[in-house]
């Protein structure tokens, strides 16, 4: 975190590439080509960057209330009406990725650490750093596997080529999880263990049980 020369010392967020080898450095420029193109409420906005001698920037508009991944796993959860805004913004912000850029641009890399969260906990998507840009008369590409382990679609590993629709998947997987955490059923949400487990990919994520079966249930 840092502060501006602004005259109003505007609050911002440095990431620093700490080795530059030729795979940060595509990394580097990808963020900066992709997200330079983007200016949406759902998108981390790009302040500024620095590519001098060996020292590599972005600094980006600070966001105050972290990632979606600590809201989901702290102490204090977020209501349900707040986390169907949070879905909503975050497939918001990945409609204008895929369909109102001038190029579009799928994320790869959707999970709750790269989505961050403002004063008003409205969602923001950050770090494009494994996206991918397509050409006007493109609708699919054929690329390395990218990003989380636990996260990827199927067709990653078909190798035909992929679309727009590797980033629908990844969201499907951690609304998921925010599911399994407002069961009405106490017994059957996860424990904070399993839920960090579920957030990094590295335990599969079952389709959850519709939360209001449980109040019909003790109406029965």
């Amino acid at each position: 975190m840092g502060f501006l020369k602004d005259g109003a010392g505007t609050r911002v967020a440095v990431k620093k590439l700490d080795k530059v080898s030729r795979e940060t450095e595509k990394e580097f420029m990808n963020e900066v080509i992709s997200i330079g193109q983007t200016h949406h409420k759902n998108l981390v906005r790009l302040v500024g960057f620095c590519c001098q001698g060996a020292d590599r920037l972005l600094v980006y508009e600070f966001m105050s209330n972290g990632s979606l991944m600590a809201l989901l796993s702290g102490e204090v959860r977020p209501s349900w009406d707040q986390r169907v805004q949070i879905a909503l913004g975050i497939a918001r912000g990945l409609l204008y990725l895929h369909e109102e850029c001038i190029s579009q641009i799928i994320h790869c890399d959707i999970k709750p650490q790269n989505v961050l969260l403002d004063d008003n906990l409205v969602p923001r998507i950050a770090d494009f750093g494994l996206a991918k840009l397509l050409k006007t008369d493109q609708t699919r590409t054929k690329t390395d596997i990218r990003g989380t382990k636990g996260y990827v679609a199927p067709e990653w590993f078909k190798n035909a080529g992929v679309t727009a629709k590797v980033d629908v998947y990844r969201v499907d997987r951690f609304v998921r999880v925010a599911l399994w955490c407002i069961q009405e059923e106490p017994s059957m949400r996860p424990t904070m263990h399993k839920v960090a487990q579920m957030l990094d990919g590295t335990v599969a994520v079952p389709i959850p049980p519709d939360p209001s079966s449980y109040i019909s249930s003790l109406l029965e």
